[in-house]
This record gives C-alpha cells, structure tokens and sequence, in this order.
C-alpha cells in the first residue's frame, strides 16, 4: 500500500504545487511543439515503424496520414479525453511521455484496425519506445 503524502505545513505545500504545475508546464509544451509541425513527427515515427518492423502496412502515406490525425486530435483534445485514451496502457513505463504514450495507445487499439494495416508486431513497450525515441528527437531540435 502506498503512502500518503500530507503536508503538514505551507512549505511542503508549495512544493508539492511547483512539482505538479512544472509537469503540467511540460505537457503542454510538448504539446504545443507538435501543433507546429505535426505532419513532420508523423513522418518520423510512421517511417521508424516500419522500418523497426513493428508495423506492417500496405502504404506508409496512408499509416503517416493517420498518425496526423492522432496528433491533431491530441493537440485539440482536453485532459479528460487524453486520459481515456492512454487510461489501457498508462502503466507501460512509469513517467510516460504524453504524446508518446498517446500515440502508442492510438497505433495499439486503433491503427491495427486501419485497411492498410497488415499487422502490428512487438510488444506495448517495445512500441512505446520506438515512438518515444522519436518524439524525443522531435522535441529536442
């Protein structure tokens, strides 16, 4: 059973607050990097897919496309609706990226259902890292 944290006085308080709103601050930084240039981190992780063998696809522009529109869904959608999405697989890593997390869930539950998907291989966390190691570099330039 995990313990719980009260802070008995305002200092703790206000750390606990700094922790929360930098995390939050974080999250939608990434965000917002990923409103400018979408299409360009779809194209990153739709070709590392295939190109890691984790996805098979009769036509990657089509794969890439849909990639897109999970991204601009995640750029416009609220907390509440990224939490459900990503609610299956939250446990795959401990602090998960939001947006690789987010696509991750997308590419298990959704794109294994697309008509140009052949199959999806590899397990959640081997795909989570595949696409995290591109949103990495994405957010990193």
């Amino acid at each position: 059973m995990s313990k719980r944290f009260r802070p008995s006085n305002l200092g703790e308080s206000k750390i606990i607050s700094k922790i929360v709103s930098s995390k939050e601050y974080e999250r939608r930084k990434s965000i917002n990097a990923v409103a400018e240039k979408p299409e360009e981190l779809s194209n990153y992780i739709a070709m590392k897919l295939v190109e890691s063998d984790l996805v098979e696809t009769t036509n990657k522009n089509s794969m890439e496309e849909q990639i897109t529109l999970c991204l601009e869904k995640l750029i416009h959608a609220d907390d509440f609706d990224i939490d459900y999405q990503i609610a299956p697989i939250r446990n795959i890593v401990s602090n998960p990226n939001i947006i690789s997390i987010y696509v991750t869930s997308f590419v298990i539950e959704k794109l294994i259902n697309h008509k140009d998907t052949v199959d999806i291989y590899g397990s959640d966390e081997e795909i989570y890292a595949c696409i995290h190691k591109q949103v990495e570099k994405f957010l990193s330039k």
